[in-house]
């Protein structure tokens, strides 16, 4: 087996691989591969937008395991992914991971962890809907159903019936992140193993969903409280454990986060909730169109509205600029379309902070449409507390009672910048 470590986002690595090797991290779509031009036998890898661990089998049953490292601490973004799934439960997580070097371990640590606190007391149970052929009459008999597969025979009966079980979704989700978390690809301290075996058989009773179903679904009540950290953990391990075989190519197991999307819904759920109060409501991922003909469909992350549903305001979050010397002029077009099309006099980029020269706020306004782009970035790696900070100082931009746009001349970008925190 081969192991590959690369690190997010950072310059391109020359490593010794075989041209199947190399072919096949190409292949699997989960980094940049391509033979270096100045060495024989190496090959340039860059990871893109991905990080966790992924395992890659060749046909001929040769396996690389690849390890990508997130460039912000694995406390970071834990709170990232937990705030974006439950905003009001996770800001004091107290859970200790900064021993852990690597997403999986630290995920899987966590996750056994709140999986344990969730069972102290006792297997929850709940009551399920059962469909069953049985011999002795039990609940409802499906009368429909009786007559389509029996054709008037007394028994056996088909019945419906409610059973107080522990196979119920909450368990059967917490059951198998553990099946997933145990079968990934290696990197698991053996503590956490034996945690993680130890929950398996505690949820003996619940049954494992099977790979490439729809996840059941579950919702949060006082019955279910104690359930809530580990059931949110155990979807993000099921969301982002993914296997994808391509016949005659390569087989990729892994479990990887995708970070514009972690950043993404990090970003609109946190100016959501920095928003409630501020009157009208919030959508994420809304649709409009740029034409009049509506041919041209627009999707912002992020729109404020009225009561009445005038736009008051619209965000988009970029995870990476393209550039290192500055934000991609692309997105400001994105916005200034936004804008348009939402007849609005500002919009707001809010970036992931991370290369040389980005500043807390900058502010382009544009000549001949009145339009302002305002420019935020965020610095990833401090407490939450300062970064849900930041992210509220964005928040009241978007508070605001917009301005009437004022006309400019021109047919270029004009271009300030501000230093100060926003």
């Amino acid at each position: 087996m081969t192991t590959v470590e690369i690190a997010e986002h950072g310059t391109p690595q020359s490593v010794p691989l075989d041209d199947v090797t190399g072919r096949a991290l190409s292949n699997s779509g989960i980094i940049d591969a391509a033979a270096d031009p100045n060495a024989t036998g190496r090959w340039r890898l860059r990871a893109k937008g991905k990080v966790g661990v992924a395992n890659i089998q060749l046909p001929d049953g040769h396996e690389v395991t690849l390890r990508i490292r997130p460039k912000i601490p694995i406390a970071r973004l834990l709170f990232l992914l937990g705030y974006s799934r439950s905003p009001k439960g996770w800001r004091n997580e107290h859970v200790q991971v900064d021993e852990e070097r690597e997403l999986l371990p630290a995920f899987a640590r966590l996750f056994a962890l709140q999986a344990a606190r969730a069972l102290r007391q006792r297997l929850l149970k709940g009551y399920r809907d059962v469909e069953e052929t049985v011999l002795v009459i039990r609940g409802r008999i499906r009368h429909a159903e009786q007559v389509r597969r029996h054709h008037g025979r007394l028994i056996p009966l088909e019945i419906a019936h409610d059973e107080y079980t522990a196979d119920i979704a909450e368990n059967q989700l917490l059951r198998t992140a553990c099946e997933v978390l145990l079968r990934s690809p290696g990197g698991i301290p053996v503590d956490v193993r034996v945690r993680l075996l130890r929950l398996r058989v505690a949820l003996a009773d619940a049954t494992p969903i099977a790979r490439g179903l729809t996840l059941p679904a579950w919702r949060p009540s006082r019955l279910n409280t104690r359930y809530h950290h580990a059931l949110r953990l155990a979807e993000l391990v099921l969301r982002n454990a993914s296997i994808e075989h391509r016949p005659g190519d390569v087989t990729v197991n892994g479990f990887l986060f995708d970070m514009a999307r972690v950043f993404e819904d990090f970003v609109t759920t946190a100016l959501r909730e920095a928003l409630t109060g501020h009157g009208g409501h919030c959508i994420v991922q809304a649709t409009h169109h740029l034409d009049e003909h509506n041919a041209i469909r627009l999707i912002p992350d992020f729109v404020r509205y009225a009561e009445n549903g005038t736009p008051l305001a619209v965000a988009d979050a970029k995870y990476k600029a393209e550039k290192p010397e500055g934000f991609p002029d692309a997105d400001l077009y994105q916005m200034l379309a936004y804008c348009t099309a939402l007849d609005l006099p500002e919009g707001h980029l809010v970036y992931a902070k991370g290369w040389d020269q980005a500043v807390p706020h900058g502010s382009h306004r544009v000549k001949n449409a009145g339009i302002t782009i305002h420019q935020h970035a965020l610095e990833l790696d401090q407490p939450p507390s300062g970064l849900l900070h930041d992210i509220q100082m964005v928040a009241q931009r978007l508070g605001r009672r917009d301005p009437a746009p004022q006309n400019g001349a021109g047919v270029s970008m004009e271009t300030t910048v501000s230093g100060g925190q926003t």
